[in-house]
This record gives C-alpha cells, sequence and structure tokens, in this order.
C-alpha cells in the first residue's frame, strides 16, 4: 500500500495521473525537453508509447531527444518507426535524414530528403540538408540547385549559396 501512495505522490508532483493518457505523457516529456532533461523525456516518450504502440509523434519525439544525447542509432530506429507507422510523415524522413548526416551517411540522408520532398514539395528545410548532404559528397551543381530551391521556399540558404554556387 506504501508503494501505492509514493507511487500516486510521484506521479501527482509531475502532474500526471495514475490514469495517465499516452497524450499526457507526450506533454510531460515535451516540457521535460525544452527544460533539457533528455533522460526524464525518453522515459515519458516510452509511456506514451507503451500505451499507445502507434503513437507517430512519440516515436518522433524521442527520437529528437535521443539525437540530443547523440545516440544517433537509437534516434534512427525511432525515426524509422515513425515512418513505418505513418509513411507519409514528412517530418520524420527529414529527421532522420539529419541523423544520418551526423553519421556522415550522406547518401543515405539525401535518400531520406527525398522521399520528404516527395511528400512535401514546399518543405524548405530538407532542400537545404539535401544541398548540405550533397556538399559534403562534392556535388556542388545538386548542393547549388537544392540551396537556390531552399531559398526560394523561404529557408536562408545564404551560406550554402556562397559555398556551393561559385
Amino acid at each position: 500500500m506504501k508503494k501505492i501512495l509514493y507511487l500516486f505522490l510521484a506521479l501527482a508532483s509531475y502532474g500526471i495521473s495514475a490514469q495517465a493518457s499516452a497524450e499526457e505523457y507526450l506533454k510531460s516529456a515535451v516540457s521535460k525537453f525544452y527544460f533539457d532533461n533528455m533522460e526524464g523525456a525518453i522515459v515519458d516518450y516510452t509511456k506514451a508509447i507503451k500505451i499507445d504502440s502507434n503513437y507517430v509523434e512519440a516515436y518522433r519525439k524521442r527520437g529528437l531527444a535521443k539525437e540530443t544525447l547523440k545516440d544517433y542509432s537509437g534516434a534512427i530506429v525511432d525515426y524509422t518507426k515513425a515512418i513505418e507507422i505513418d509513411p507519409n510523415y514528412a517530418p520524420a524522413y527529414g529527421d532522420r535524414g539529419i541523423t544520418k548526416g551526423k553519421l556522415k551517411d550522406f547518401s543515405g540522408a539525401i535518400a531520406d530528403y527525398i522521399i520528404a520532398i516527395e511528400i512535401d514539395p514546399n518543405y524548405a528545410t530538407a532542400y537545404f540538408n539535401r544541398g548540405v548532404s550533397k556538399f559534403y559528397l562534392g556535388d556542388m551543381i545538386g548542393a547549388c540547385k537544392d540551396a537556390r530551391k531552399a531559398q526560394e521556399l523561404g529557408d536562408d540558404a545564404s551560406i550554402l549559396i556562397k559555398k556551393a554556387c561559385n
């Protein structure tokens, strides 16, 4: 009985009831993420996923928290799961592409950005990041083209334009 009371008090102190929904855990996790408590955020994202195993946003945000902690392989697993649940979710491809770029898998990153752009042709950040990956692979023409498209869509790609287009 004491353990139940302590559990209830612990949950209440975080503003989460003993019968918390996946959305409540997600909100708590986002708050912890915002205050740079990545480990706590991951715990709450995981709880949300245990309640709703198809919660795309919980997988994606847990991936972001893992990426922040430099757990790139763990982040890729979460982004991949989010994509498996909803393959028409462009930001998950973009996030996975960023993580692949951090692992210097620029070809893999480009593949993810291509899909993100197919899903959302106005995804300026995906064009910019694909351009950066092309730049690192030595494809200055492709990098310049993507940088200009990102700029046209409202992303500030001036640095990449200066480096790739001259």
